[in-house]
C-alpha cells in the first residue's frame, strides 16, 4: 500500500523540482482518476482475498478457489473498461477535477500517458491482495516494490536528462506498473493454496456479489478520496481566485497535502489489510481470541503511526514542503497552514480506517461501509462547502479535523455495540451453567449453526462450563479409528440416510462407531 502511494508522491516531488507548482497542480487534477482505478481494483482484490480467507477458515476450498477465479476475470474486464472510458471522456474528466487554464496542458500531457498504465495497475493491485491471502506477502511486496523503484530511478532521468517534464514522469510511472504486473502474473504459475481452472474463471453471480460486498469498504474508502478531491478542487478554483493566494497555489498545496496524507493512510491500511487473512481465517474457524489479539495489535500499531505523523505535520511542515521544490513565501505560508490544520486529526483517522477494515475482515460489510462513508462523504464534504463559503480557502481546511473527530467517536460506538452482541453468548452460557447438578448423567448437546454465529465457540465454552466432552469434527476422526472407515466417507454420509442398500446398512455402522467414541 505504501509503495502504491509512492507512485504518485514520487512524481509530485520530481515534477515540483523540475517543472514547478503548475506541474504539481496538474498531477493533482489527474490523481483522482488514478484513485478511481485503484478503488475498483481494491473492491475486487480485497473482497476476493477476504472471501478466500473466510472460506479457508471454514475448509470450503471449492468456494475459495471459485472466488479467486471470478476475481481475476472481473479485474480483466474492469481494467479494460476503465481505460477506454478514460480515453473517450478525457476533456470532461479534466474539467470535472478542476483543471485551470494555467495547468491544462500539463494535466492533459500527464493524463494521456498515465491512462496506458491504468489496466496494468488495476490487475497488479487486485492480484496483490490475493497473493497475500494465499500466504505469500513477501512476493506481493516484491512485485510492487520493483515497479516503484523503477519509477524512482526513471523519473529524474526522464525529467532532467531528457527534459520530458510531466510526460517523462508519466512514462516512468507506467513502465514501473507494467513490470510489476508481469511479475505479479508470474506468481499464478505455481501458487500455494489457490487452484485455478477454466471453471473457476467463469463468473458466478452469487460469488461476485460476495466479493463486491466484502470489498465495498475498500472501494468506498478510495472513491471517497476522489469525491473529496473533486469537490475541494472546484471549491479552490472558485474561492481561491478571491483570496490573496489565487487558485493555482491552493490547488497545488492541497494536492501535495492529500498525497502525503495518503502515504500515512496507506501504511495504516497496509498493516490492517495485512492482518485481514489472519482475522478472516480465525473468525471463520471460530477462534475469537486470536481475532481480538490481532485487532488489539493493529490498533496499537496504527495509533503510534498516527502520533508520529501528527508530530511531524505540526512541528516540521516546512521540511516536507521543501521536498516538493522551493516556492514563494506566499506559497509556503498557505502550505504550512494546510499541513497543520488539515492533518490535525490524523491520529483519529488512523484508528477509524483500521476499524473499518477490521469490520470488513470479520464479514460485517454494512458496518464497514458506514464507517468508510462517514468521514469523507457524510461529514467532510458538507462541512467543507459550508466553511469555504463562510471563510474561503483558509476556513475550508478545518473541515478535515471536524470530520476526523466525529467519525472517530462513531467508530468507537459501532465497535462497542458489536462487542456487546458478542458478549450475549457468555450471558446465555452462565444462565445454563447455574443448574449443572440437575443435568442428566448421559447428555448430548447438538448445536445448529450458520457462518458468523460463533457456534463452535459457543459449544466449546458450554462444554467447559458443563464439564462435558467437546467433539465438533473430532468425533469423525475417532469414529474413523474405531470403525476403520475413511474420514471423508464418514463426513459425507453420517447425516445422509441410505435407502438403497437393504443388505448392508452403512449408516448403522457409522452410528455405532460414533457412539463408541463418546
Amino acid at each position: 500500500m505504501l509503495v502504491g502511494a509512492l507512485y504518485n508522491i514520487v512524481d509530485q516531488i520530481f515534477i515540483g523540482n523540475g517543472v514547478g507548482y503548475l506541474g504539481n497542480a496538474a498531477t493533482n487534477i489527474v490523481y483522482p482518476f488514478t484513485v478511481i482505478a485503484l478503488s475498483l481494483s481494491l473492491l475486487i482484490g480485497d473482497g476476493a482475498s477476504a472471501l478466500f480467507s473466510l472460506n479457508l477458515g471454514k475448509k470450503d476450498y471449492e468456494k475459495a478457489n471459485i472466488g479467486i477465479g471470478n476475481s481475476i476475470t472481473l479485474l480483466l474486464i474492469v481494467s479494460i473498461l476503465i481505460a477506454l472510458f478514460g480515453f473517450i471522456f478525457t476533456e470532461s474528466i479534466l474539467h470535472i477535477f478542476g483543471v485551470t487554464s494555467g495547468s491544462y496542458q500539463y494535466a492533459k500531457d500527464y493524463y494521456q500517458i498515465i491512462l496506458i498504465g491504468i489496466p496494468f495497475s488495476i490487475i497488479t493491485t487486485g492480484l496483490n491482495g490475493i497473493i497475500r491471502a494465499d500466504g505469500s506477502p513477501k512476493f506481493a511486496m516484491f512485485a510492487t516494490l520493483i515497479g516503484a523503484l523503477l519509477n524512482i530511478v526513471l523519473d529524474p532521468v526522464a525529467i532532467f536528462i531528457f527534459n520530458l517534464g510531466v510526460k517523462g514522469a508519466a512514462i516512468a510511472t507506467i513502465v514501473g506498473q507494467i513490470i510489476s504486473c508481469i511479475i505479479t502474473l508470474l506468481y499464478f504459475i505455481k501458487p500455494k493454496k489457490v487452484k485455478l481452472s477454466k471453471e473457476t474463471l467463469k463468473l458466478d453471480s452469487s460469488i461476485c456479489k460476495n466479493i463486491i460486498m466484502l470489498g465495498i469498504s475498500s472501494f468506498i474508502t478510495q472513491i471517497s478520496i476522489v469525491i473529496v478531491i473533486a469537490v475541494a478542487n472546484n471549491i479552490i478554483v472558485k474561492y481561491g481566485a478571491l483570496s490573496k493566494y489565487g487558485a493555482d497555489i491552493p490547488l497545488s498545496v492541497v494536492g501535495i497535502v492529500m498525497k502525503v496524507f495518503a502515504i500515512v493512510i496507506a501504511i495504516v491500511i497496509g498493516i490492517t489489510i495485512g492482518s485481514q487473512p489472519i482475522i478472516g481465517y480465525n473468525f471463520g474457524a471460530g477462534n475469537k481470541e486470536c481475532v481480538k489479539k490481532t485487532f488489539r495489535l493493529i490498533i496499537i500499531t496504527n495509533t503510534i503511526i498516527g502520533i508520529i505523523a501528527f508530530i511531524i505535520f505540526q512541528f516540521f511542515p516546512q521540511y516536507i514542503i521543501n521536498i516538493f521544490g522551493s516556492e514563494s513565501p506566499l506559497y509556503n505560508e498557505y502550505a504550512i497552514m494546510c499541513f497543520r490544520i488539515y492533518l490535525a486529526g490524523i491520529i483519529f483517522t488512523c484508528i477509524t480506517k483500521c476499524c473499518s477494515i477490521y469490520l470488513q475482515s470479520i464479514g460485517k460489510p454494512v458496518k464497514s461501509m458506514i464507517l468508510s462513508l462517514l468521514r469523507d462523504i457524510v461529514i467532510f464534504i458538507p462541512t467543507l462547502i459550508i466553511l469555504a463559503r463562510l471563510y474561503g480557502v483558509v476556513g475550508m481546511l478545518w473541515a478535515a479535523l471536524i470530520a476526523d473527530v466525529v467519525s472517530f467517536i462513531i467508530a468507537i460506538m459501532i465497535l462497542m455495540n458489536n462487542d456487546k452482541k458478542d458478549k450475549k453468548i457468555v450471558v446465555t452460557e452462565k444462565s445454563i451453567s447455574s443448574d449443572i447438578n440437575k443435568l442428566p448423567k448421559q447428555l448430548v448437546i447438538t448445536i445448529a449453526r450458520e457462518y458468523g454465529s460463533g457456534g463452535r465457540y459457543v459449544g466449546k465454552l458450554l462444554a467447559e462450563k458443563l464439564n462435558i466432552k467437546f467433539y465438533d469434527k473430532e468425533i469423525i476422526r475417532l469414529a474413523s479409528k474405531e470403525s476403520g472407515l475413511n474420514k471423508d466417507y464418514i463426513e459425507d454420509n453420517e447425516q445422509v440416510k441410505n435407502s438403497f442398500n437393504i443388505f448392508y446398512n452403512n449408516d448403522d455402522e457409522i452410528f455405532i462407531a460414533e457412539k463408541k467414541s463418546y
